[in-house]
């Protein structure tokens, strides 16, 4: 048998790691999509996606009826990002793989917000999103991308607003 490969390349990878939150899409019960964004996400190293439930009893309870899910998760700052379609299951304290996959998001995220359970997304397909900037502007690269986010998200307003 041969096996499958492995959906969520090292690039893929890298843009969940930069990318601050993340879209969950899961389906209601009268087939009206429902999106969540997630902050408290990562790639478990093992081809799976793992979303922490903090705060999402619709996400789960959709998830438990229909397991197909949508994630996508975008870098503001070079506009380039991933949709990974595929299927989804809720581990909860109790199952076997809860222990471990809840240990690698405590350690992602520490243990200020308590995770009830965790939605693990294995892909079916992942698609590149990418601003239409880098198709109409094709002399330009993501360093332009940056600037241009910089200048849009206010940044340096925000950090003065921090200090």
């Amino acid at each position: 048998m041969t096996p499958t490969p492995k959906l969520i390349l090292p690039d893929i990878a890298e843009s969940i790691n930069e990318s601050v939150l993340c879209w969950l899409a899961t389906t209601s019960e009268d087939g009206f999509p429902n999106v969540s964004p997630k902050e408290a996400f990562l790639y478990d190293g093992e081809d799976r996606i793992l979303i922490a439930n903090i705060a999402s009893p619709i996400s789960v309870k959709n998830i438990h009826r229909d397991d197909r899910v949508c994630v996508s998760f975008v870098n503001v700052f070079v506009q380039k990002g991933f949709k990974v379609v595929g299927h989804a299951k809720v581990l909860v304290p109790g199952d076997s793989e809860f222990e471990v996959q809840h240990g690698k998001l405590v350690e992602a995220i520490g243990t200020t917000f308590p995770i009830l359970s965790v939605i693990e997304v294995t892909p079916t397909k992942v698609v590149e999103i990418v601003a239409p900037s880098y198709r109409l502007f094709p002399d330009s690269g993501p360093l332009d991308r940056i600037k241009e986010s910089l200048r849009t998200y206010r940044v340096q307003e925000y950090q003065h607003r921090a200090e």
